[in-house]
């Protein structure tokens, strides 16, 4: 809005209580109370406060009644005050309804409208938060899950470039809707092996964004799950998919989410096993490698510690040439939950499989060095005590070694 002149008296109740400006969208909420559409769409969803701003009132239903009469007295005082900087609105597109979102679903279970359909409720989906609350209000999210689930689609990952699926767009759509934690255990609930198709489409579409949305999707459904059943019966071939999605490096989003995922599943039953029999670990590593992104990094080292709490871990970290010195390197560098992590996952290669080799490469790639500036400078408890106990745990082998800087020995523990 223009800044209007000092002699110009904007109506109190022309105000949105939010922003406290003409609103453009008048609609009433079920307190009583008008907003702009706007200002109370944000408050509701991208702040996710549910309270009406005035009155305080709890939100349970969330139905935006347009204001018409406000509307039209707001559009005919901004025609008569024009010279005074007032600016006129135009009349606010009509938002859409459940009765419209549900024409689109049920045309789209037709083979000739599906594909016309499914943009459309693309469209719809991507304009406002409004809009995805009323599609996952009447069930959207499960028909879009039996579309990507019953697609028969025999395009593998190796294919050339193609035009987008139905599948591929309910997908897409699926992941916009931002669902609720409701809604993601509802749609693993009640649409059967769903994450085995989202595994699936990790593995067979070549698309980088379809791969991408299957497992953002994925790492949504795992975070809300109260199924411990669900965590610990991962099949094998999920690291596989998981472990390949770090290797393509299919986009920024879908590496975060990866190991994000591998986070969040790898403290389950035996899965930091088959993390580390699918071969996560040597993948993981040359990431780290070659990482310069600082939140990545982190993450890395948080995995990386889980799973070299079992041996199949600590015997993949050491079955790489850059193991040892790449997890040694990164202790200060990164953070300082990186740098405990670090000293973590060198604490368990010590301790269960510190083998005469093993602790012959630590001293040459300048693990020792590294632990005994860790004793000498200012750092957590935790991580101290696990750098002495392995300084301790070896000293015959490391203490009187030439390996060592000499600034460095002389923190070495007694």
């Amino acid at each position: 809005m223009t800044d209007l002149n000092d002699d110009v008296e904007v109506p109190s109740f022309f105000l949105c209580p939010i922003l406290l400006e003409i609103m453009k969208d008048p609609v009433t909420l079920s307190t009583g109370i008008t907003y702009d559409r706007d200002s109370i769409e944000k408050w509701l969803f991208a702040h996710k406060k549910g309270v009406c701003p005035v009155t305080k009132q709890v939100v349970d239903e969330i139905e935006l009644t347009p204001n018409h009469t406000l509307r039209r007295l707001i559009q005919s005082w901004c025609a008569l005050n024009p010279s005074s900087g007032v600016q006129n609105f135009p009349t606010p597109r009509t938002p859409i309804t459940k009765t419209e979102i549900i024409k689109l679903l049920n045309d789209s279970k037709s083979p000739h409208m599906q594909t016309n359909s499914l943009k459309r409720l693309k469209t719809i989906v991507l304009e406002n938060e409004m809009n995805k609350r009323l599609m996952e209000s009447v069930g959207a999210a499960d028909h879009l899950a039996s579309i990507v689930k019953n697609m028969n689609n025999s395009i593998t990952s190796s294919s050339p470039a193609r035009e987008t699926t139905p599948a591929d767009e309910a997908l897409s759509i699926l992941y916009h809707l931002n669902l609720s934690p409701t809604g993601l255990k509802s749609l693993s609930l009640n649409t059967g092996d769903f994450m085995e198709t989202l595994m699936n489409k990790m593995q067979r579409d070549a698309s980088r964004e379809t791969r991408t949305y299957a497992v953002m999707l994925t790492k949504s459904i795992l975070e809300v799950t109260d199924q411990p059943m669900q965590l610990t019966l991962l099949n094998p071939k999920f690291f596989l998919q998981l472990k390949q999605i770090l290797m393509d490096q299919i986009s920024k989003k879908g590496t975060k989410a990866t190991l994000k995922i591998l986070i969040n599943v790898c403290g389950w039953g035996r899965n930091r096993i088959k993390a580390a029999e699918a071969g996560v670990v040597p993948v993981l590593i040359e990431t780290l490698l070659n990482s310069t992104k600082r939140r990545v990094s982190e993450m890395i080292l948080v995995l990386l510690d889980q799973i070299c709490e079992c041996a199949e871990g600590r015997a993949e970290l050491l079955n790489h040439a850059g193991g040892l010195a790449v997890v040694s390197k990164k202790i200060f560098r990164v953070s300082s939950v990186a740098s405990e992590k670090a000293v973590r996952i060198l604490h368990s290669v010590a301790k269960f499989s510190g083998n005469r080799s093993v602790l012959q490469e630590m001293l040459q790639v300048g693990v020792v060095g590294k632990l005994c500036l860790v004793v000498q400078v200012e750092c957590g408890k935790k991580m101290k005590g696990h750098a002495t106990e392995v300084l301790k745990m070896h000293s015959r082998v490391w203490k009187s070694s030439s390996c060592i800087p000499y600034n460095l020995i002389s923190s070495y523990p007694c």
